[in-house]
């Protein structure tokens, strides 16, 4: 179970709908410290993240912002620069969907364990350097992670937006196949601050400034009130690690 809020855009006919129990949670992402990643099999000392499988493009413009961040990148900087000059870094795959290329079993930006910035997207690695926010060098897909935007139109052309968490489900049948997920282990659910704070810039970027502002604002009343309901992995914890003690 999980609770849900709703706003009216300021702008637009649309109506925004967030997932309030993951946005207040305190899921954070794990990389490299105890992150399973998304093959068949926990495998973290591959350290691949959820990278496994390569990004896919939601739009051209989404494609021709990474390939321009990409053009930026030194060989100091991406693991596979040589590589992704050479032959490219997108794909195009038998369903006609743009992809970057894999390398070893990987996304062409993920810089592995021996290499000198050590293991990570190179984009993001980049961008953080710069000072930039990563959401700015990656692609859509990837920076939004875990969160995950859907819109449905009404036949009136009202639109109505939801924010909340990437489940496996929403990565079709080779989500049943991962063997972890995230957003369904508590070991990421450690975070200092809840999602909607951790994620600010992600948020801004999806449903823009005033919405976030209307989402912040009715989330922090929400947490001075109370503690809302926590999420089910949170609540499964304890069942959890019972088991666990007792094996």
């Amino acid at each position: 179970m999980h609770e849900w809020v709703s706003f009216e855009d300021p702008d637009e006919e649309r109506t925004w709908l967030f997932d309030v129990t993951f946005l207040t949670s305190r899921w954070t992402c794990i990389y490299g410290r105890g992150c399973q990643g998304v093959l068949t099999e926990p495998a973290p000392e591959l350290v691949h993240g959820c990278c496994s499988y390569g990004a896919h493009f939601v739009d051209d413009d989404d494609v021709r912002r990474v390939e321009a961040c990409a053009e930026t990148l030194g060989p100091d900087e991406w693991q596979f620069a040589g590589r992704g000059r050479k032959r490219g870094i997108f794909k195009r795959t038998k369903a006609g969907e743009t992809v970057t290329r894999l390398v070893d079993g990987a996304c062409i930006f993920l810089n592995r364990p021996d290499f000198p910035t050590g293991p990570g997207c190179a984009l993001h690695q980049a961008a953080l350097a710069r000072g930039r926010e990563p959401l700015e060098m990656k692609p859509d897909v990837c920076w939004q992670l875990p969160l995950r935007r859907e819109d449905q139109v009404a036949e009136d052309g009202h639109v109505t937006s939801t924010i909340t968490q990437w489940d496996r489900r929403h990565w079709g049948a080779g989500g049943a196949e991962f063997g972890w997920w995230c957003t369904e282990a508590p070991e990421a659910f450690t975070g200092a601050a809840p999602v909607y704070v951790q994620m600010a810039a992600e948020l801004r970027a999806m449903s823009g400034d005033e919405v976030y502002r209307l989402l912040a604002d009715y989330l922090e009343g929400l947490t001075a009130q109370g503690t809302p309901l926590a999420h089910p992995v949170v609540r499964r914890r304890p069942a959890q690690s019972s088991r666990g003690s007792g094996s």
